[in-house]
């Protein structure tokens, strides 16, 4: 769905809010329902007490004396009648009528003739302008329905005195109030609103820990140096942690063992090149001599290549504050002898924090490629983009379908229907350009060029407004000089 939250944080805080919720309001719920039962019956029992206490008064009433007590007994939601017949066939035998006339008996002071004639809700009416001694028994109930001002209950029951004379009783019972008491509203507010703040303190230290091992995950393919994870937090995440830390000092030393064995065998290779340069020069001047020239060469260009890309990305030469702007100036000036029509746009707002000779060999790669493949014509621009500096590199070769965009930059993969052998390469430029970049906190991708050709974009990180140099980083005022290229 796409109204829950999207973190583990938020859906599990989502579900216990919505859970502690939905629990108060059933608690309150029940609460108010069993005030209400609670009321009902306190209200019930109110009323039957008063009405046996006037049956017992006028017991003991005379009889010319009764109906001038009726009327002053009589109030806003009370009506005595002593002029009504006894109505043998009219008692209601529902369980509220029953319930009501069980109350009144047990407050009797000894047991007497009743019966309940109706109990039931009657709208509010009009006022008909009649008075109480001429009010008729429907008026009457009428009268206590329109005073009582609400949904109340009117309850008709009658009772035979001891003379064997019928008092009629018309009752409006209030039922009680299903309200949302605003004070017990506030605490229910006020706790709901303490239990979640103490809910998402706890989660987010649960969670913490499982969003450090995702940013680590992610990262871990740019930076496999990279600090190792905390081991802390609950047992399963400190599980995971420490399964992360063994997983990457694995891959640290399978990476390690990998790199010297190769760095050692190119490295290895240069005597037996070196021994067939010299053996070489005893053969006399011909195509042959000349082609297996061009063998070693290559295979000196290919060991090269090799070592350049196993210490890409390596922390042996520190960051520095570096002036691309005249880095980018002095590698044009390079490939300028080699054919290279560079056409540069825009310029660095501000040095960058990078290893200056691995960026140097980043942007030759990047510059050299489109040369050799995409004609002596090359746009380079640079803009800043939400605090990233975006250096594009365009060709306008044949360019490269759009689903070798990534597979290009694996080590030694060169594409035949672009890249022709004779063209020449290893197929580590790419590859060690993405290195290089990704150790300094930046990348690097392709894109289909407008009007034809190969865009090759490198990503770097500006310095935020007052971030501290990297330790080792010369004086503010001092940049790192840049050379040209022998």
């Amino acid at each position: 769905m796409k109204v829950l939250p999207k973190t583990l944080f938020g859906r599990v805080l989502a579900a216990m809010f919505c859970g502690l919720l939905a629990v108060q309001a059933v608690g309150l719920w029940l609460m108010l329902e069993e005030r209400s039962k609670l009321g009902e019956r306190l209200v019930g029992e109110y009323v039957a007490q008063r009405i046996a206490s006037i049956i017992s008064i006028l017991d003991v009433t005379l009889p010319a004396d009764r109906p001038q007590l009726v009327r002053a007994l009589s109030g806003r939601l009370t009506r005595y009648s002593l002029d009504e017949p006894w109505q043998a066939a009219g008692a209601d035998e529902s369980d509220e009528g029953k319930a009501f006339l069980a109350r009144m008996g047990r407050e009797l002071d000894r047991p007497r003739p009743m019966q309940v004639l109706s109990i039931g809700p009657v709208d509010q009416l009009p006022s008909d302008g009649a008075s109480r001694e001429e009010m008729s028994p429907d008026r009457a109930e009428r009268a206590l329905a329109r005073a009582s001002r609400g949904p109340y209950l009117v309850v008709v029951a009658q009772a035979r005195l001891a003379d064997y004379s019928v008092l009629t009783i018309r009752r409006a019972l209030p039922p009680p109030a299903v309200n949302w008491p605003l004070r017990t509203l506030i605490l229910l507010t006020l706790l709901g609103l303490f239990v979640a703040l103490l809910a998402g303190w706890a989660l987010r230290r649960v969670t913490r820990p499982l969003a450090s091992l995702a940013d680590a995950a992610s990262g871990l393919a740019r930076d496999l140096n990279r600090p190792a994870l905390p081991e802390t937090g609950p047992q399963e995440v400190a599980r995971v942690a420490r399964a992360f830390n063994a997983m990457q000092r694995d891959l640290q030393r399978v990476i390690e063992a990998r790199s010297q064995a190769l760095a050692g065998v190119s490295h290895d290779l240069r005597l037996p090149l070196t021994r067939l340069r010299l053996r070489l020069e005893k053969l006399p001047e011909g195509d042959l001599r000349a082609k297996i020239e061009d063998d070693l060469a290559e295979m000196d260009a290919l060991i090269g290549s090799t070592l350049e890309f196993l210490r890409a990305g390596s922390d042996s030469e520190k960051p520095a504050r570096l002036n691309l702007n005249a880095l980018i100036e002095a590698i044009v000036e390079d490939l300028e002898p080699l054919g290279a029509r560079i056409t540069v746009r825009g310029t660095a707002p501000a040095p960058v924090f990078a290893q200056p000779q691995a960026i140097r060999r980043c942007l030759t790669n990047l510059l050299e490629n489109a040369r050799r493949y995409g004609g002596p014509d090359i746009d380079l621009e640079v803009a800043e983009k939400a605090g990233r500096l975006v250096i594009r590199v365009e060709d306008r070769g044949p360019g490269i379908p759009a689903a070798d965009f990534d597979r290009v930059f694996e080590p030694y993969v060169r594409l035949e229907a672009s890249r022709a052998r004779h063209t020449g390469g290893t197929g580590l430029g790419l590859a060690i350009a993405r290195a290089v970049a990704r150790a300094n906190g930046g990348d690097i991708h392709l894109e289909a060029r407008a009007g034809g050709g190969l865009s090759a974009v490198l990503v770097l990180p500006l310095p935020r407004p007052g971030e501290d140099r990297p330790a080792g980083d010369p004086p503010a005022n001092v940049l790192v000089p840049v050379h040209k290229l022998p």
